[in-house]
């Protein structure tokens, strides 16, 4: 399928300059490094309060993704962290982005990505409780568990009043040397916890930039127009370093890319900026958090504000 020029009729999409250029830090990596960053951000705004969860990471050697964060903010730029889960906490060698989910009944959901020590393996577990405080103490379980040829990780999650919904990035584990393949595969699900997939969502374009592998950053959920902001890798080489595309619901579970080559991406070389999830104000425009690489090649967390 031919990739469909951008919508003029798509509220919501952010303008790629004023992404960058207005944007505010969140969070600095704690070591100026290639391969330290804070990011992976998972925003809500729930009765005039900010939270946003994140992952604070290290170089590969050195503790990999240490710790996932959950911090409050009254602007939704300055925010305090309120609970941190490490690594440990979960059996894991490492975290990734985790998704941060009011649920309508009013419990806070936390689902964290979460790698099987020694193998190429993700799943998902899910923290569950009645305040943001009291996931530091909620018992994980396994949600999205992944399996003997596939990793799982990375979800964003919405509902949209009749049911939940879930993106998630899906790995083959079938060649050891390939296993940063990616593919967004759809789930849905009465409860939020036992999920049915439903089948492939977006996929890469062979020969685009997008080659390698895709992975869901935020979805909009708006009827027929409907759209997602997506990672995207040409190579293996471009893995952590991601750039941003967009896409938009083709109606039946999928979603097709639009254009030919990123819709947002950093000024500092290798370019990657990923991650990007958006909160809808209730007076129109929205924030957006996401992470991009820093001329020291470290990554930061950036938030912007910007209108419809």
């Amino acid at each position: 399928m031919s990739s469909p020029d951008l919508p003029t009729s798509l509220p919501g999409v952010p303008a790629a300059g004023r992404f960058w250029a207005d944007a505010e830090l969140v969070l600095a990596p704690e070591d100026p490094r290639p391969g330290a960053w804070a990011g992976g951000p998972s925003a809500q705004l729930v009765d005039g309060t900010w939270w946003l969860a994140y992952r604070l990471r290290r170089p590969v050697g050195e503790g990999r993704g240490f710790a996932n964060v959950v911090a409050r903010s009254a602007d939704g730029v300055r925010f305090t962290p309120v609970v941190e889960l490490g690594k440990d906490r979960f059996g894991a060698e490492s975290l990734e982005r985790p998704a941060l989910v009011h649920t309508p009944e009013g419990t806070w959901r936390l689902y964290v990505s979460c790698a099987t020590p020694g193998t190429r393996h993700w799943r998902v577990d899910l923290l569950e409780a009645g305040t943001v405080e009291g996931l530091a103490t909620a018992t994980p379980r396994t949600v999205l568990p992944g399996s003997d040829t596939a990793a799982v990780k990375d979800p964003v999650i919405r509902h949209d009043a009749q049911q939940w919904h879930l993106w998630a990035s899906v790995h083959p584990l079938d060649e050891l040397d390939a296993t940063d393949r990616m593919t967004t595969q759809h789930a849905t699900s009465a409860d939020g916890v036992t999920w049915r997939w439903r089948g492939t969502a977006l996929a890469g374009t062979d020969g685009a930039w997008d080659a390698r592998g895709v992975r869901f950053a935020t979805v909009a959920l708006d009827g027929p127009r409907t759209w997602a902001l997506y990672d995207g890798r040409a190579t293996a080489a471009e893995n952590w370093e991601e750039r941003t595309g967009l896409a938009v619901s083709d109606g039946d579970g999928g979603f097709v890319p639009v254009g030919n080559a990123p819709l947002l991406q950093s000024p500092h070389a290798p370019f990657g900026l990923r991650y990007a999830d958006h909160v809808a104000l209730p007076d129109g425009g929205a924030r957006w958090f996401y992470e991009a690489t820093r001329a020291d090649g470290a990554h930061e967390l950036r938030t912007v504000l910007l209108p419809d």
